[in-house]
């Protein structure tokens, strides 16, 4: 596995307030990043200076017509299907962040639950 940036310890700071607002979902890491799991799914988390969210179809495609969001690529040239990147200015501000999150954590719950 390639060896990946740490998140700014703002950001993680930033992300751990983020899960304090929703106690429905479980903060844990995955690949080393802190993440937010909703019925054992993966919903948002930090992936070195970025924060990547799992969204609907609709609610994805609203978001990467936001500027500065995009596909999230762990691997450069390998997107992961069902993710995208917040726009900094969405990452900065509760209000747009909560509402994101809000729209990752109702997904979650579409999807069978993991162990």
């Amino acid at each position: 596995m390639p060896s990946f940036e740490k998140s700014p310890a703002e950001l993680v700071a930033r992300f751990d307030a983020t899960v304090e607002r929703f106690p429905e979902a479980q903060r844990r890491k995955m690949f080393g990043y802190p993440a937010m799991f909703v019925a054992g799914n993966l919903v948002t988390g930090l992936f070195g200076s970025s924060w990547m969210i799992r969204l609907g179809d609709d609610d994805r495609a609203a978001l990467l017509a936001l500027p500065g969001a995009g596909p999230f690529e762990p691997m450069v040239g390998r997107p992961m299907k069902g993710y995208a990147t917040l726009p900094t200015d969405v990452v900065d501000d509760d209000a747009q962040l909560d509402a994101w999150v809000h729209r990752a954590i109702a997904f979650g719950r579409t999807l069978p639950p993991k162990k």
